[in-house]
This record gives C-alpha cells, structure tokens and sequence, in this order.
C-alpha cells in the first residue's frame, strides 16, 4: 500500500491544479505561457508512479496498468475540469496527457531493457 502514497499524492497535485483557472495557473507558474506541455509532464510523472506502485506490489503487466490507470485518469481529470469556471474539457489535453504517460513508460521500458542486457553481460 505504502507504494502508492506517490502516485495518491501526485494525483491530488494534478486535481488541485485542474481545478484552477486559468488565471490562477498563470499567477501560480507566471513562467509558462502555454500549458499545453504541463499536461505531458504532470502525466509523466503519474505514469512513472504508477508504474513504480505496480511493479512493487508485483502486478502484470505494469506498463499497460499504468497507461489504462493515466487513460482513466485523465478521462475524470477532463471532466472535472467542466465543473471548473473559465475551464472545459478538452480531447486534446488528454491526448497530452496521453503522449507524457506513454514517453515515461517507453523510457521505463527502455530503461529496463538496458540494465537487463548490462547485468547479462557482466
């Protein structure tokens, strides 16, 4: 359970964050003009804890768990935000957030994958 705290928390971060608007980011990260990529960041990152809860806790399949999980994810994350003033769900975020969970989990595989073959060859 203690595996999760990470990803419970970075949800809450994402929750937090979609429930302002968009002035509210903007005084929150006046450096950002367009947040179109904090979308791929934020589920980066939550692709990459949850894939570390589900590899810990010894799931199947923890690359396609995780990308299902930010897919659901972000799918409440949109409609969330249609209760939001000034906010509104968009396809094309989840498809940022889509693209930022799947550049983690190709990394994390890829990752794997070289380290495997380091310890083979030693």
């Amino acid at each position: 359970m203690l595996a999760w705290i990470p990803a419970i928390i970075w949800m809450a971060v994402i929750y937090y964050l979609s429930g302002r608007t968009g002035g509210e980011l903007s005084s929150l990260f006046p450096f950002i003009n367009n947040f179109d990529f904090g979308h791929i960041i934020a589920y980066f990152i939550l692709a990459a804890l949850y894939y570390r809860a589900l590899y810990k806790t010894g799931r199947p399949r923890p690359h396609l768990l995780s990308f299902l999980l930010c897919l659901g994810y972000g799918v409440t994350d949109e409609i969330h935000q249609y209760f939001v003033p000034g906010r509104f769900p968009d396809f094309h975020d989840l498809l940022r957030d889509l693209a930022g969970a799947g550049l983690a989990l190709v990394l994390i595989y890829f990752l794997k994958k070289e380290k495997k073959h380091r310890a083979s060859s030693r």
